[in-house]
C-alpha cells in the first residue's frame, strides 16, 4: 500500500493492538505445492509475529494433506520451534500434493480438524493452486460448518463463534510465475543456483571450444530464463512467453558461427522447460543441442539443472521478503472482516502490498491463456512491466545490429567507476558500452577513476571488449577513491581533448556487496560481526535481518552504554532456553569509542558461565567475489536507463543547439518509492550529508523493529509501515 493509504492502521504496534489485538485468535500457517527456499523464513515470521500479537499459532504439516488428516499433522508452535530455520532451505512443515482436499468431502475433514483447535485464520504459503484452494475452502466454510452441525461433529454455539474463515496467502515459487507480485519467495535464490552453475561452466572455456545449452525450471514462465541469461550475456534464450520468429534456427547458428570467428570460447544458450516455437510447439534442450551440432559441428553440452535450482539456502533478499511478507500476513489476518476477501501479500516496487487473491489468480491463468491462443504480445505483456522491461534489455544488448543500419550521432559517451569498488559495476558498464553504441554514439573508457581521467588514460570502447563482464567482480576499468576537486582543470582539458559530450559516473561515496557468516550448530556463542559501510548502517542492518541477528549497532541510531547492558541480558535470558546461538552486528563506523573490541569484551566479561563470544571483521571480502544475479542485473537494466537518457539530452541538446547548462544536465539515477528517477545533483543537495556521506534520511530505518520483534524483544513497531517496507528491488526496474 502507499505510504498516504487511508487503510494503513496508524501508531506504534502497542497501541495498534489495543483494538486490533491477536489474542483469543488462532492462526494456521501451511506450505503447499513446490518447496522454495526463503518459506522457512515466511513460516518463522509467521509464527513469531502471531505470538508477538497474543495469538495462537498453529503448524499445519504436510501442506492440505495434514489439513485434511488432522491429529499431530497440526500443532501449536512456540517461539523456539522456529528457531534456526531462517537459513535453511525448503519447508520444515513439509509440503505435499493432496487429491482428497480437492473434493468437498477431504475439506469437510480439514474444516473439522480446523475447529477442534480453534483456528479460523490461515496463512498459505504456495502457488496459484494451493492459492485458489485456499479461497475456494473460505468460501465454502459457512456451508461446512453446517454439514458439520447436522452430522453432529460440532454443535450450534461452535458454528456462530467459528462463522468466518480468513485467509492470507503468500506467494512461494521460484518460477516467479504469479501475476500481481514483482518477485516471489524462492526465485531470487533460484537465480543464485543457476548463475553458480553458470559461472563454474564458464571456467570451462578456458580449455575448450564449447556451445553449452542449459536447461532452467519454468514449465508455464520464462522469468529465471530471461533472467538468468541478462545476468549472463547469453547469446541466446528461449521463452514460453516469447517464442523466436521464424528462422530463428539460422539467426543463432550465425551468431554462434560469428562468435566463434571472434575468439569467443564460449557460446550459452538458456532454455525455459516450456520454451515454445510461434506454433506452439516444444522447443527443447535437445533439440537445441541438435541443430548446432549439425548446422555448426560444434561441441555441444547439455545441462538439466533440475531440482537443483530448488535446493540451497536461501539468498538474504528472500530472507527478508519472506520476513516482511509474514509480518504483513499476520497483521492482515488481524485486520480482517467477514466482508474481507482473501488477499494475497506481493510486492510492488518497493512496497509489500496486499491484492485481491482471485484476481492475482485470474491474471495469471489470463498468461497461459495467451499463450495457448498465440498472442505473445499480450503475454509479455500481462507478466508485467518488469518482464517486459528484462526481455527489451536482453534484446539490445545481446545482439549487434550491421554498423550500416546505425546511424551515428557524432557523440562522444565516456564511462568511468569511482569510489570503492562493487559487484555489478562491471555488468553496468558492458550494459552502457553496448546500448550507447545500438543508439550511435562512440564510446570512451576511463580506466583508474578520475585520476586516470586526469592523466589521459582514456581509449575508445567496443561491443566485443565487454563480452562475459557481467559476471566478473570489483572494476575492470580500475577505480579509486580520489575525488576529482583537485583535477578539475586536467579533466577538463581531457574533455576537451577528447571531444566528450556526456560522461556515465558509475560508483557512490560507499558501495559494498555482501554479508556472508555462518554461526549456525554452536552452542552457546555469541558472535560479534563489524560489518564495512563508512557511516550508513545499510549493511549491518540488512544483514542482520537476513541472519536473524539479536542486535545491529548503526550510526543512525544512537546507542548507549545501556543499550548494550539490555542487549546482554536479552541474550543471557536467551541463552538459558532452547536458543543457544547469539549474533551481534556492528557497523564500522557506528561509534568511536563503542569499538568492535570494546563490545566484544563486554558481552565477554557480561556472558561470563552463560555463553562465549567470537568476533570477527568482515572487512573488503564485503566487495569481493563474483555479483549476485541482483547486482547483475540491477547493473544491467540501471544502467541502460542512464543511457537511455543520456542519449535523449544529447538529441535535445543537438536540436535546439544549445550545451547542457541547466541543473538537470547533472543526474543521479537511483529508485525512489516505486520510481525509477533522475534527480539532479543540485537537489540532492539538500538530501545529503556531505560529513558523514549518507542521506539525511534511510528509508530502511523502517525495518529496524521487525529484526528487534523477530529477536524477541518487547519492541514496537510502526504498522503504518508495514505494508510499505521499502526494500529497493532492481528486477522491477
Amino acid at each position: 500500500m502507499d505510504a498516504d493509504d487511508s487503510r494503513a492502521p496508524k501508531g506504534s504496534l502497542r497501541k495498534f493492538l489495543e483494538h486490533l489485538s491477536g489474542a483469543g485468535k488462532a492462526i494456521g500457517v501451511l506450505t503447499s505445492g513446490g518447496d522454495a527456499q526463503g518459506m522457512n523464513a515466511a513460516v518463522r515470521a509467521v509464527v513469531r509475529m502471531g505470538i508477538y500479537v497474543g495469538a495462537k499459532v498453529y503448524f499445519i504439516y504436510e501442506g492440505y494433506q495434514g489439513m485434511v488428516d488432522g491429529g499431530a499433522n497440526i500443532a501449536e508452535a512456540d517461539w523456539e520451534s522456529v528457531s534456526s530455520i531462517l537459513q535453511v532451505g525448503g519447508t520444515i512443515i513439509g509440503s505435499a500434493r493432496c487429491q482428497a482436499f480437492r473434493t468437498r468431502e477431504g475439506r469437510l475433514k480439514a474444516a473439522c480438524n480446523l475447529l477442534q483447535r480453534g483456528i479460523t485464520n490461515l496463512c498459505v504459503i504456495g502457488g496459484d493452486g494451493s492459492l485458489t484452494g485456499a479461497n475456494l475452502f473460505r468460501k465454502e466454510w459457512s456451508g461446512l460448518l453446517e454439514e458439520l452441525a447436522r452430522n453432529g461433529q460440532i454443535d450450534k454455539e461452535a458454528v456462530q463463534k467459528y462463522a468466518y474463515l480468513n485467509v492470507v496467502g503468500m506467494v512461494g515459487s521460484i518460477d516467479n510465475d504469479f501475476c500481481g507480485t514483482d518477485m516471489t519467495i524462492g526465485t531470487d535464490s533460484a537465480l543464485h543456483r543457476i548463475i553458480e552453475v553458470i559461472d563454474a561452466i564458464m571456467t570451462t572455456a578456458q580449455s575448450h571450444q564449447r556451445t553449452f545449452v542449459l536447461e532452467v525450471m519454468g514449465r508455464h514462465c520464462g522469468y529465471l530464463a530471461l533472467v538468468s541469461a541478462l545476468a549472463c550475456g547469453a547469446d541466446w534464450v528461449f521463452l514460453p512467453e516469447s517464442p523466436p520468429e521464424q528462422g530463428w534456427e539460422e539467426q543463432m547458428c550465425v551468431k554462434l558461427s560469428e562468435n566463434r570467428a571472434r575468439k569467443k570460447r564460449l557460446n550459452i544458450i538458456i532454455v525455459a522447460e516450456g520454451a515454445i516455437d510461434t506454433q506452439n510447439k516444444p522447443i527443447t534442450s535437445e533439440k537445441i543441442k541438435e541443430l548446432v551440432v549439425t548446422q555448426l559441428g560444434y561441441d555441444t553440452r547439455v545441462t538439466i539443472l533440475g531440482h537443483v535450482q530448488r535446493g540451497g539456502t536461501p539468498s538474504a533478499f528472500d530472507r527478508i521478503l519472506a520476513s516482511r511478507m509474514g509480518v504483513e500476513a499476520v497483521i492482515a489476518l488481524l485486520e480482517a472482516t467477514p466482508d474481507t476477501p482473501a488477499c494475497v501479500v506481493s510486492l510492488n516496487g518497493n512496497h509489500a502490498v496486499r491484492l485481491p487473491l482471485m484476481e492475482c489468480v485470474q491474471m495469471t491463468q489470463d498468461v497461459q491463456k495467451a499463450m495457448d491462443e498465440r498472442r505473445f504480445q499480450d503475454a509479455v505483456r500481462l507478466r508485467g512491466r518488469s518482464f517486459a522491461g528484462n526481455l527489451n534489455t536482453y534484446k539490445r544488448l545481446a545482439i549487434k545490429l550491421p554498423d550500416d543500419q546505425i546511424p551515428k550521432t557524432n557523440c562522444n559517451v565516456a564511462v568511468i567507476n569511482v569510489g570503492a569498488p562493487a559487484a555489478g559495476m562491471n555488468a553496468a558498464v558492458r550494459s552502457a558500452v553496448r546500448v550507447g553504441i545500438a543508439d550511435g554514439h562512440r564510446m570512451l573508457a576511463i580506466y583508474d577513476g578520475f585520476d586516470g581521467f586526469a592523466k589521459g588514460q582514456i581509449k575508445e570502447i567496443g561491443w566485443t571488449d565487454v563480452g562475459g563482464w557481467t559476471g566478473q567482480g570489483g572494476s575492470i576499468l580500475g577505480t579509486k577513491r580520489i575525488l576529482p576537486g583537485k583535477y578539475l582543470e586536467e579533466i577538463a582539458t581531457q574533455m576537451r581533448t577528447h571531444s566528450i559530450n556526456a560522461l556515465l559516473i558509475i560508483g557512490g561515496f560507499e558501495t559494498c556487496d555482501r554479508i556472508k557468516q555462518s554461526a549456525s550448530g554452536t552452542k552457546r556463542r555469541v558472535f560479534i560481526i563489524e560489518t564495512m559501510g563508512g557511516y550508513c548502517g545499510y549493511l549491518a542492518n540488512m544483514g542482520g535481518l537476513a541472519a536473524g541477528a539479536d542486535a545491529a549497532y548503526i550510526f543512525e541510531e544512537p546507542f548507549d552504554i545501556r543499550d548494550l547492558q539490555s542487549n546482554v541480558e536479552h541474550l543471557t535470558e536467551k541463552m538459558k532456553t532452547t536458543i543457544q546461538r547469539g549474533l551481534v552486528l556492528r557497523n564500522e563506523s557506528c561509534s568511536e569509542n563503542y569499538t568492535t573490541d570494546f563490545i566484544y569484551q563486554l558481552y565477554s566479561e557480561e556472558g561470563k558461565g552463560v555463553f562465549d563470544c567470537r568476533k570477527n571483521v568482515l572487512g573488503h571480502m564485503q566487495q569481493g567475489g563474483a555479483p549476485s544475479p541482483f547486482d547483475r542485473n540491477f547493473g544491467t537494466k540501471i544502467s541502460a536507463r542512464a543511457m537511455e537518457w543520456i542519449t535523449a539530452k544529447l538529441k535535445e541538446a543537438r536540436g535546439r543547439g544549445k550545451k547542457f547548462t541547466t541543473d538537470d544536465s547533472v543526474c543521479v539515477l537511483g529508485i525512489s518509492k516505486r520510481n525509477v528517477i533522475f534527480q539532479p545533483v543540485a537537489e540532492l543537495k539538500q538530501q545529503t550529508d556531505f560529513e558523514h556521506r549518507i542521506p539525511k534520511e534511510q528509508w530502511w530505518l523502517k525495518l529496524r523493529p521487525l529484526m528487534k520483534i523477530l529477536a524477541k524483544y518487547k519492541a514496537s513497531y510502526d504498522v503504518s509501515d508495514s505494508g510499505q517496507l521499502e526494500h529497493v528491488q532492481p528486477w522491477s526496474v
